[in-house]
């Protein structure tokens, strides 16, 4: 399986602009530029879009998790934070953290804990991060 996704980009660092678009059309010509990643200007940037790729991977890789345990997930939500920061080799993403809320009938705390640990794990966005992977996992009655 591939998937696609292209930019575009014009001008210098900071006045210049681009746009990002992928193959599916959820993302088409989407504005992204200096202000938007390293301020607070309108539009997305890389880091939100790979939190976004690891809270939606994650999310799912739990489901599958539970489902080989048994259990059906009435809801999960997983937001992401991406932490970059700059390094002696320039600007790097060190740190994806993970907090995520789950409703699901009949599990133990125990067990949900080993088996969001266990999808932390073996999601593939955290795999393709070679950045520290962090998970707050929290179980709602």
């Amino acid at each position: 399986m591939k998937r696609k996704a292209s930019a575009v980009w014009s001008g210098d660092l900071k006045s210049g602009k681009g746009n990002i678009s992928t193959e599916s059309g959820t993302l088409k010509e989407t504005q992204y530029s200096f202000s938007t990643r390293f301020e607070n200007g309108v539009g997305t940037n890389p880091e939100e879009l790979i939190a976004a790729a690891h809270a939606g991977c994650f999310s799912m890789a739990l489901s599958a998790e539970l489902g080989k345990a048994g259990f059906t997930p009435t809801a999960i939500h997983t937001t992401a934070t991406i932490t970059m920061e700059k390094t002696d080799v320039g600007f790097t993403v060190t740190e994806s953290h993970l907090d995520m809320t789950a409703k699901i009938p009949g599990i133990d705390p125990a067990k949900f804990t080993a088996i969001a640990n266990g999808a932390k794990a073996g999601c593939p966005i955290s795999r393709l991060l070679n950045a520290k992977v962090s998970l707050a996992a929290k179980l709602e009655a």
